[in-house]
């Protein structure tokens, strides 16, 4: 196989593979596998990333990156018509785990006890055990203080859910603000789902 790679070849691979793939490509990724027989600088590589992007600005579905690296996903004013393909109700979350998820996203790294004091209530079991099952936090160290209790932050998986490269593209958070506030902005710009109430069978 030739070593050399013309542009316009390499923005066919490019696009094909971020299509192809069932999870984000890092340009990292790419290099290794599907550009692997090529040697393709980063610079080059990112030139081609951001004319692909450019090239569907227009379109139905767009490139973007996230932290994990780039996918191609619907737009989001789409949404209301896409919907319309699933039978199934999409998941909804309780106010708890947001407010939870929320606290985590802009406090982190947080003990569950800090959550707790914020909340002025407890954090129930199943609420970190279903945030940290779909991979949307994790225990990044301990505490140094009585107990060394765990310490939680948001995972690449959490910002890829919501379409973000880093956690600066999450809402800017004005000091005091309600914790409900936070949490209904969270869902309200990018989940796109309705919360029930915590009486009903939502993931809580």
């Amino acid at each position: 196989m030739s070593t050399k790679l013309d542009d316009d070849k390499l923005k066919v691979i490019v696009e094909a593979a971020v299509f192809a793939s069932s999870k984000p490509l890092s340009i990292d990724k790419l290099q290794q596998t599907v550009l692997s027989d090529f040697k393709i600088s980063k610079k080059r590589l990112k030139t081609t990333l951001s004319e692909l992007t450019n090239d569907y600005q227009a379109r139905g579905v767009r490139l973007v990156e996230v932290a994990s690296g780039y996918r191609f996903q619907a737009r989001v004013e789409l949404a209301p018509w896409l919907g319309q393909l699933w039978s199934e109700r999409p998941t909804k979350y309780s106010r708890a785990l947001l407010e939870t998820l929320a606290l985590i996203a802009y406090k982190q790294p947080i003990t569950r006890g800090e959550i707790e004091n914020v909340r002025g209530v407890s954090v129930s079991s199943n609420i970190m055990r279903t945030l940290i099952e779909r991979n949307w936090i994790k225990v990044v160290g301990h505490k140094e203080v009585p107990g060394r209790p765990s310490l939680y932050a948001t995972t690449n998986e959490f910002l890829d859910y919501f379409g973000l490269s880093n956690l600066s593209q999450l809402p800017e958070l004005m000091e005091p603000e309600a914790l409900e506030l936070v949490a209904n902005r969270l869902e309200k710009e990018f989940m796109g789902t309705s919360v029930e109430p915590e009486t009903t069978s939502t993931v809580n």
